[in-house]
């Protein structure tokens, strides 16, 4: 069997400065056809996206796909809410862990795996103010350790 290619089609960076990420899952997307044309496009966003289990299903609201512009009749809502498809089991998991006290789930990344749209997504607990603070301080140490490496190998 061939490697399937990987090709990224959203980041949320946000996320990784907003929460802690504990565990990652890989779900696949519910779509229409035209929404697969614009995420071929790259026309997508998942900055403000967030994801809730009802129901025994996860779907996930605020993932905004851009219209197909030759979709016309047959395109939806940019932001309507898409369905997430993962094993009975995962989805259990997540729901035991979404209700203990601070944990939420966030979209991490939209990518292509071969021809399919999959959605990383990952189970977090926020940060403080003062975590987010030693995170940066963090990078600019690691920022200034890399420049005075560079500085050094230069001479």
């Amino acid at each position: 069997m061939a490697k399937e290619s990987v090709k990224l089609i959203a980041n949320n960076k946000k996320a990784y400065h907003d929460y802690f990420i504990q565990e990652k899952y890989e779900a696949g997307i519910s779509l229409h056809g035209t929404e697969v044309k614009s995420l071929r496009m790259g026309k997508c966003s998942i900055k403000e996206s967030f994801v809730r289990i009802e129901n025994g299903e996860v779907c996930l609201y605020n993932m905004h796909v851009s219209p197909y512009e030759k979709g016309n009749i047959f395109n939806k809502d940019p932001l309507r809410v898409k369905k997430l498809l993962l094993h009975k089991y995962e989805i259990n998991k997540l729901s035991g862990k979404m209700a203990e006290k601070g944990y939420t789930i966030v979209p991490l990344q939209v990518y292509f795996k071969g021809s399919l749209v999959k959605v990383e997504i990952g189970l977090a607990k926020g940060k403080k103010l003062y975590d987010k603070r030693q995170d940066i301080i963090k990078k600019d140490q690691r920022r200034e350790a890399e420049r005075d490496f560079k500085v050094k190998n230069l001479y």
